[in-house]
């Protein structure tokens, strides 16, 4: 059978084939009633209603509980790699303003089911691409993927970073490396907004760095002239670099990575901060800001962007009482007038719920607070109206405006 054709036929029960009308890209495996023929992992699959009318096509895994990823919802349209390569020119337009901002070289091109490719991460930093495939339907046209990728950006290199735990859900191995073309150097340098950056594509997290943030990072300059920040979670110290930019007097980065605060060191230095301006401080962020409030240090501003803290809808209670504690522990170490940036990337955590949390940081830390602005994902994070669950990073800037 021809790669891409489809091999079997998923019939839905009775009134599941609405999400699927409203183009929702997953269907799980309690919406199915019977599969006619025998799919492979990984097979594209065509999906009918229970009254045997077509309603999509994507891909099927057995292994997970979404046991369809759809692709398209019309009949007519092939799965091949003509369909990659238009999704991916499709993607590409959409991010035609950055492709041609010199001030900023580092940003994503594709956004997986928010750019409908299921499965499917790419971002580009520079001359050279980082990929992850995060599904097996994503995993089997990884080479007309590259192919096209090639066609397109005619990179110095195509690197690989499908590390991810979600892969495990997918019955997949973790995979790293080249690609196609050259293994990036241990330090590939880009720019955001102006700003010039060293990032390791080949060990940092994600896929090198915080692409999502560039536009919340733009906002911290008029928070910092005249101001000792704290930058918690602070990794290679993007946050810190901007606040450096808006006049920080002094920046604490606190982290739990050694390599992290060694690149971040390096950043600020790239950036013309001397060394005299920032301190660099590795240990568990909550004990770090617990010594702090003890030994009564107050800052001016403070940004809390803390690694994902759920990972699944099992560990959202959990990670709702982290978020508590390390806000709590911001708010008690502002002065008054101070500033908050705090976000969360776990997509478990939905933006009312993460609102929530902080007001009852705020509440437990006994000062009145204000929020003065809502954060997001870059709008190279596109999120589908489909798929709310692109949804993922939400954020909160808030102001101290009295300690009881």
């Amino acid at each position: 059978m021809k790669k891409g054709t489809p091999s079997a036929t998923i019939r839905l029960k009775r009134n599941r084939h609405k999400p699927v009308h409203r183009r929702h890209p997953w269907i799980f495996s309690g919406s199915i009633k019977e599969v006619e023929g025998t799919p492979q992992n990984g097979d594209v699959v065509d999906v009918v209603d229970v009254g045997n009318n077509w309603l999509a096509r994507g891909y099927w895994n057995r292994n997970s509980q979404i046991r369809v990823r759809l692709l398209t919802w019309q009949e007519e349209e092939p799965i091949d790699a003509t369909f990659w390569r238009r999704r991916l020119e499709r993607a590409n337009a959409g991010r035609s303003t950055l492709a041609h901002d010199p001030e900023t070289t580092a940003y994503r091109i594709v956004h997986a089911e928010s750019d409908y490719a299921p499965g499917l991460i790419v971002d580009r930093y520079g001359d050279w691409i980082v990929v992850q495939f995060l599904t097996l339907g994503a995993e089997v046209w990884r080479d007309e993927i590259v192919s096209a990728l090639e066609a397109q950006f005619s990179p110095k290199g195509i690197y690989e970073r499908s590390d991810v735990d979600v892969r495990e859900k997918e019955g997949l191995e973790p995979r790293t490396g080249v690609l196609l073309g050259e293994r990036p150097p241990e330090r590939v340098k880009v720019i955001e907004n102006g700003h010039p950056f060293l990032v390791d594509l080949r060990e940092g997290q994600k896929t090198g760095f915080y692409l999502d943030q560039r536009e919340n990072r733009a906002r911290l300059p008029t928070l910092c002239e005249g101001a000792e920040v704290l930058d918690a979670f602070s990794y290679t110290g993007a946050f810190s670099v901007y606040a450096a930019a808006g006049g920080a007097t002094s920046l604490t980065l606190v982290d739990s990575s050694a390599p992290a605060l060694r690149l971040a060191e390096e950043n600020l230095a790239l950036n013309g901060v001397d060394g005299s301006r920032f301190e660099t401080v590795e240990g568990d962020v909550f004990s770090v800001l617990r010594t702090y409030r003890a030994e009564e240090r107050r800052f001016d501003a403070i940004v809390v962007d803390p690694p994902k803290l759920a990972r699944s809808r099992r560990e959202v209670d959990q990670a709702a009482r982290a978020y508590k504690d390390v806000n709590l522990l911001a708010f008690q170490l502002l002065r008054p007038g101070g500033k908050l940036l705090t976000t969360s990337c776990s997509g478990g955590v939905s933006a009312d719920l993460f609102q929530k949390i902080i007001f009852g940081a705020a509440l437990d830390a006994e000062c009145k607070a204000q929020i003065v602005g809502r954060l997001a994902q870059g709008a190279d994070h596109p999120i589908a109206l489909t798929f709310p669950e692109g949804a993922y990073l939400k954020g909160l800037l808030v102001r101290v405006v009295e300690q009881l």
